[in-house]
């Protein structure tokens, strides 16, 4: 008979944590079985001058990285495939993958679209029974959804733990970490190998004297807050220890987006008009979210970048977005343009907005938000302003890691056939 969970004082193996491996690569090979076991790199567009969005492990065994120069990644790897981005058909997968591990334990949480947490309960938490969990899981992927489709399991008693433990062994990795091991287990890593501790926190502990893991671990709770700067050096203690503890680390404060320029519209005007495009289509995620912004960035990045900023009324509307942007750009100085982006700053939600008293941002919103009604019933750009007529259908939505669906402009946009190549799937 069962004995049921530990003790409460105790520090139980409490979560599992997966990470796709090499997600949108994989999801490539699984569709195309021609591509199984070649070096591909994803991309946003066929050429050498944009960068490298993920890339197979075949690939990483020459030293291709995400974010690397397409020109570099070839240099490094002559026979590099480049397979341009299909963020629908990611979406697609992402949601069939969710399908499949439910089968084995329930979803706790949807950190990324190639990432989710699972709460380990009673007799799942002896090491086990939750390492017969992960295995199960990795054979269902790889049945449903292809050979390609591998992940690694990370076993903890917390979720940041959890997760980093997938992190430990790439790829196809299995590390169970248990509270008799910490926090010893967790020294010999660099500082930056800890979700939450970026670059700019990492020269923040280094002025304080925390180099690696090991000073981080030696350091009391007390020295801990001094150096974070306030209560989240303590969670860290014990966070470093096993206990079930959130980080708290903040999410949402701004909305953009950005596009990589195809070289035929890498001109002055080719950069306004796909800048209006994002803006737009900016403004109608603001919409959709019932999210106002108080400030406007737009950037043109390139040989010579140029960005600016701007405070705007509270701000969701086409009109008064578009209106901004073009006054902005009369400052532009750039030179060789690569990229270019907008991002909202100062999101507030609608309750939470003063109108302006000098601009009826208001009355604008409305008309933006009926515009956005016929295209979802018509279909995308149904209605448009005539400032898009160039580059209405550029710019199509993008799939960061963070996000796990594509925001639909109108019916029928961003969809997939409800089919799969890889596995056995139907």
């Amino acid at each position: 008979m069962s004995t049921g969970a530990p003790p409460r004082d105790s520090r139980p193996l409490r979560y599992l944590f997966l990470d796709l491996n090499s997600y949108f690569a994989s999801v490539e090979q699984a569709e195309r079985p021609e591509l199984q076991g070649r070096p591909i790199a994803v991309v946003p567009l066929l050429a050498d001058t944009t960068f490298v969005i993920a890339a197979s492990y075949e690939a990483k065994k020459f030293g291709v990285k995400t974010v690397m120069r397409v020109a570099e990644a070839k240099r490094r790897c002559p026979d590099l495939e480049l397979v341009e981005a299909r963020p629908p058909l990611y979406v697609h997968y992402h949601r069939r993958v969710l399908e499949v591990v439910e089968r084995v334990l329930p979803v706790d949480r949807v950190c990324s679209i190639d990432e989710m947490r699972f709460r380990l309960l009673g007799d799942e938490m002896s090491p086990g029974s939750a390492r017969e969990l992960a295995l199960r899981i990795k054979t269902e992927l790889r049945s449903e959804l292809g050979e390609s489709m591998t992940c690694s399991i990370g076993i903890a008693p917390n979720s940041f733990l959890a997760k980093l433990g997938t992190e430990l062994q790439k790829p196809d990795g299995l590390v169970v970490i248990q509270s008799e091991e910490l926090p010893d287990r967790l020294r010999g890593l660099k500082l930056t190998e800890f979700t939450g501790i970026n670059k700019r926190m990492e020269a923040r502990l280094k002025a304080r004297g925390i180099f690696t893991s090991d000073d981080l671990i030696d350091r009391s709770p007390k020295e801990l807050k001094v150096a974070f700067g306030g209560y989240h050096g303590e969670r860290w203690w014990r966070l470093l220890r096993g206990y079930d503890v959130d980080l708290d680390i903040e999410e949402g404060k701004t909305l953009s987006h950005s596009h990589v320029l195809p070289p035929n519209i890498r001109t002055d005007a080719g950069c306004r008009d796909v800048l209006l495009r994002l803006a737009h289509k900016a403004a109608a995620r603001l919409r959709s979210k019932n999210l106002w912004a108080s400030g406007m960035g737009i950037s043109v990045n390139g040989r010579t970048p140029w960005h600016v900023h701007m405070s705007v009324p509270p701000t969701q509307d086409s009109v008064t977005v578009t209106e901004r942007l073009l006054e902005a750009w009369e400052s532009r100085n750039f030179e060789g343009p690569l990229s270019v982006g907008v991002v909202f700053t100062g999101l507030l939600e609608g309750d939470q907005v003063t109108p302006s008293l000098f601009e009826d941002t208001v009355t604008r919103a409305q008309l933006s938000r009926a515009v956005d009604t016929v295209n979802q019933k018509f279909g995308k750009h149904s209605v448009y302003l005539a400032s898009l007529e160039k580059t209405r259908d550029k710019a199509d939505e993008k799939i960061a890691f963070n996000k796990t669906w594509l925001f639909s402009e109108g019916k029928g946009d961003n969809e997939w056939p409800d089919t799969f190549r890889g596995g056995a799937a139907e």
